[in-house]
């Protein structure tokens, strides 16, 4: 027989040869599952701020996209917009942004700056943009 595959009661015992048991113990199974448990669940939070991460990315650039629409109207409409400030309400993405328009001269007289800050229904900033314009 194979070397290392019996092994032998103590002497006085009579010396009978007995199998090996084989398998894992009940505690090496309970740690074994644990370990399993422990990796399951970090890999569950990790798709849970995968989640979260992704719909804070969806709202940040639905918000500059709203900027930029506001920004752009502002800059290609025939009449330069006037100094102050404008708020109004876009539809975009199946929600309601706010927006703040901000439009103020600058260093030279022929150049208009206008700034454009955007937040969510939940009054989280969500995007902000700058532009400038001729003012003629």
């Amino acid at each position: 027989m194979a070397e290392g595959r019996f092994s032998w009661a103590p002497a006085g015992a009579g010396a009978v040869p007995r199998e090996r048991e084989t398998g894992f113990t009940l505690i090496e199974m309970m740690v074994a599952l644990a370990v399993f448990a422990l990796a399951a669940l970090a890999l569950i939070r990790l798709e849970g701020a995968t989640i979260r991460g992704a719909s804070v990315l969806d709202a940040m650039l639905t918000g500059q996209m709203v900027a930029r629409n506001v920004a752009i109207e502002a800059v290609t409409d025939a009449k330069p917009p006037a100094t102050g400030t404008a708020n109004g309400v876009e539809e975009n993405g199946g929600k309601a942004w706010r927006w703040t328009r901000t439009v103020a001269p600058t260093g030279d007289p022929r150049v208009l700056r206008i700034d454009v800050a955007v937040i969510d229904d939940a009054g989280r900033p969500a995007g902000r943009l700058t532009m400038v314009r001729a003012g003629l």
